[in-house]
């Protein structure tokens, strides 16, 4: 099995727009029921041996605890409660409305009633969930490459998460902005103004140093890794950059380090290569945010001086 298979948007762009959101749905769920934790970490999905998952949810008799799992291997979705009862339906063949009435239909037969916000979030267009017979191309060829990609990302993500001991992110698959990524924390709050909004407030009150992967959208047409520093530090765009394919590209204001997918295909170890775009993208914003990258550091894992030194 190919480790990163083609992927180009175009190939894949209506199934992409349809799946994503039928992550949105599940994922407003996902952000209703659970426990909030800080920066959001709550609310982004986690990977499985077949999927994505919500993890478990509710419980603590305000809702029955259940999880909603994807299963990208069947094309099922799932829900599974504390009790041993559990309900699935297909994705295949399904709108977006369709896939929001039976997944609620289905929900309410298990004794959860969720409330959301029904309409997509920060998509091209805010048609109602319940209304949107547009979205419609679910293909499962397609959106399982999506799902194989995304586990050999994960696992990256994983390995180059190793090496930090400080605080820091689960690797969690966002599906506001269908993107997966794992985040450094500098442990200093950050500036926010009021007048952000509460979102971005949240996410980003503490200094950051975000690595991930994206699958694309309109406005940047292919896949990429990428990394930013938020509050982005000055001259943070003219810091070197590994491999000699990585490069700066201005975004909303501030800067991405970005590596595109298909130039990491084309290497002889894409693995390495990753690991070491990811590694010079975090030390250029260790360096003009005065981070001790020593102190941070654990190399493979381990904190124990005696284990690292064998």
């Amino acid at each position: 099995m190919e480790l990163f298979p083609a992927m180009p948007l175009a190939e894949w762009a209506e199934a992409k727009e349809t799946f994503h959101r039928f992550t949105q749905i599940v994922g407003k769920i996902r952000l209703s029921v659970s426990n909030r934790r800080n920066h959001w970490w709550h609310v982004p999905f986690h990977l499985t041996g077949r999927g994505l998952t919500t993890r478990p949810m509710g419980g603590l008799g305000e809702q029955p605890l259940f999880s909603i799992d994807f299963d990208l291997v069947r094309h099922r979705l799932v829900v599974d409660v504390l009790d041993g009862r559990s309900a699935e339906f297909s994705l295949i063949g399904r709108s977006v409305a369709s896939f929001h009435e039976r997944l609620f239909e289905t929900l309410a037969g298990l004794g959860i009633r969720p409330e959301i916000w029904a309409v997509p979030f920060d998509l091209s267009d805010d048609t109602p969930f319940a209304e949107d017979t547009l979205h419609a191309r679910y293909d499962p060829v397609l959106i399982n490459r999506y799902w194989r990609i995304l586990s050999q990302v994960a696992q990256l993500l994983d390995r180059f998460a190793a090496d930090f001991s400080g605080k820091i992110s689960p690797v969690h698959h966002f599906w506001h902005t269908f993107d997966i990524a794992v985040t450094r924390y500098t442990g200093r709050a950050a500036p926010v103004s009021p007048e952000t909004d509460p979102v971005t407030r949240e996410a980003y009150s503490w200094e950051v140093i975000s690595s991930g992967f994206w699958f694309g959208d309109e406005e940047r047409p292919w896949p990429a890794f990428y990394s930013y520093t938020a509050p982005e530090p000055e001259g943070l765009e003219r810091e070197p950059l590994r491999p000699e394919q990585a490069e700066w590209i201005a975004a909303r204001g501030s800067h991405l380090a970005v590596l595109r997918y298909d130039d990491v295909r084309a290497m002889g170890d894409p693995v390495a290569a990753v690991l070491e775009f990811l590694d010079s993208a975090y030390q250029a914003g260790a360096r003009l945010t005065g981070l001790d990258v020593h102190a941070l550091a654990c190399p493979g894992g381990v904190t124990d001086p005696h284990d690292a030194k064998a």
